[in-house]
Parts: structure tokens; C-alpha cells; sequence
């Protein structure tokens, strides 16, 4: 005779059974962080989390770089997994939990698309973005903000900073009309930095070298590409380019430091060739 199951002795059944994912996912982070759950994870701090947020969501990046679904989801669930850290850390000293969280970003929501969810009426994505920073501004948490461009966080890096500032700037009309004038601009600071290059000097050369970096990240926007994307996707292909020198030198049984410039030069354009046939 078969036994039957009985659910009291068997609780973590009951768990995958009685919850949802989301809710399951909720309980293995409260586990993982009680007295009996995982030492390192009970001695993570806001502080110490920072680094994996930062990867986790770069990893992410990579898996949407690559189109590959599955990886796409995969560093989903480990960036989804950082956010409930940070919540549960904060449920545990008493500030909020993750259903507060989802709950307030749903009020967000409902609060920034009126023409959605009121009343509201739009034309364009261009208006959406110009009624949504006009709608952020008013809202009582940034009312302390002198500028709309103080609503862009501090920690991000330099070229996707650039990218953002300039995007709230053109929202409210501070943009080219045509994109002659942006190309004339880039034109003009290079101008400026073979000026400052002929006159050695360093300030003004670094000076020079961020306006010229500023204005290609404006040119970037103008035509609707991400500057962030475009470079990692350059650095990306310059490894890969790189990559073919050493492999091809190492077959000869040469080595880079004896290999001329010119040699790499000759083996770096027949990669290149070979990728655009």
C-alpha cells in the first residue's frame, strides 16, 4: 500500500507548491539571510552588495549583446536576485520590504503616464518624455532638484552620463536643429584639440579631449545610437581583431614583442578584410 504524503513533514514541498516563483524566490532570500541560512550571505551589507549590482547588471548587458534567450534570462534572475538582497536587507532593519518596492513603482507608473492611465492626451514619444520629466520635477521627493539635469545619478560612468545629460537637455528644447550643425561641432573640437596637441599643453589638452568626447556622444544621440553600446561594441571587436594577431603570430612561432608594427598592421587588416567579405 502506498503512503500517503504527509505535507506537516514535508515543508519545503508544501513551499514550491503553495507559492508562486516570485514568492518562492522571496522566501529562499529570507532563508539564505536567517540564523540558519548561508554565512556569507547573512554578512553582506549594503556596502559590500554594490560591486555585484554593478556586474550583475553588465552581465545582462552581455547576454542582450549576444541575443541569446536563455542567457537573457538567466542574468535576469541573478539581477532580480540582487534587487530582493537589497530589499530583504532592508526589511530586516525595519525601512521597507520588497512588496513596498513594487508597490511604490506601480503608483510611479500609474503617476508619470497619464496618458495611459488618465486623461492625458499625447502626440508623440517626444511629448511623453517632455511630460515626464515636467511630471518628475513636480513630484514632491524631487522638488529640492534646481536643475533637471540633477536628476541624473552621479555614480554612472562618464559616456553613458554624457548621453543622459544631453538627452533631458534636448527634452526641454536645448538641442541642434539639424544634424550639419552636430557634425560641425565634433569638426570644431577636433580642430581645438590639434590646437591645444601643437601647444603641449596637458590641461588644455584634456580640457580639449572631453569637449571632443562630449560632442561625439551628442552626435551619437542625434542619430539615435547609444555611445555606451557603440564603444563596447568597438572594444569588443578590437579584441577580437587583437586576438586573430597573437593567435596568428603564436602559430609562427613569433611573439608580439618581436613582431614589427607593421607586421601587426598587415595581419590586422586581412582580419579586417575577412570580416566585411
Amino acid at each position: 500500500m502506498k503512503k500517503k504524503t504527509d505535507k506537516k513533514n514535508n515543508p519545503d514541498k508544501t513551499k514550491k507548491t503553495d507559492k508562486d516563483p516570485f514568492q518562492s524566490l522571496v522566501a529562499i532570500m529570507e532563508r539564505l539571510r536567517s540564523e540558519k541560512g548561508c554565512p556569507w550571505d547573512r554578512e553582506q551589507t549594503r556596502e559590500s552588495l554594490k560591486p555585484y549590482l554593478i556586474e550583475e547588471t553588465y552581465e545582462v548587458l552581455e547576454a542582450l549583446d549576444k541575443d541569446e534567450p536563455e542567457k537573457i534570462k538567466e542574468e535576469l534572475g541573478d539581477l532580480l536576485f540582487q534587487i530582493l538582497f537589497h530589499a530583504q536587507v532592508a526589511r530586516e532593519q525595519g525601512e521597507f520590504d520588497i512588496n513596498d518596492v513594487i508597490t511604490s513603482n506601480i503608483e510611479k507608473m500609474i503617476h508619470r503616464h497619464p496618458h495611459v492611465f488618465a486623461d492625458k492626451s499625447v502626440s508623440s514619444s517626444k511629448e511623453v518624455l517632455v511630460n515626464w520629466e515636467e511630471i518628475k520635477k513636480n513630484e514632491t521627493k524631487n522638488r529640492h532638484r534646481k536643475s533637471i539635469l540633477d536628476g541624473v545619478p552621479a555614480p554612472l560612468p562618464a559616456l553613458l552620463k554624457a548621453h543622459r545629460i544631453q538627452e533631458k537637455a534636448a527634452r526641454v528644447g536645448f538641442d541642434w536643429d539639424d544634424i550639419k550643425d552636430v557634425i560641425s561641432k565634433v569638426d570644431e573640437e577636433l580642430g581645438e584639440l590639434k590646437k591645444a596637441v601643437s601647444e603641449k599643453n596637458k590641461k588644455h589638452i584634456e580640457e580639449e579631449i572631453g569637449d571632443l568626447i562630449f560632442a561625439v556622444v551628442n552626435l551619437s544621440r542625434f542619430v539615435k545610437v547609444n555611445p555606451e553600446e557603440a564603444l563596447r561594441k568597438c572594444i569588443d571587436k578590437f579584441k577580437k581583431r587583437f586576438n586573430q594577431i597573437e593567435t596568428e603570430l603564436s602559430k609562427n612561432g613569433k611573439k608580439l614583442k618581436d613582431t614589427s608594427l607593421e607586421d601587426m598592421d598587415e595581419i590586422w587588416n586581412r582580419a579586417k578584410k575577412k570580416k566585411n567579405s
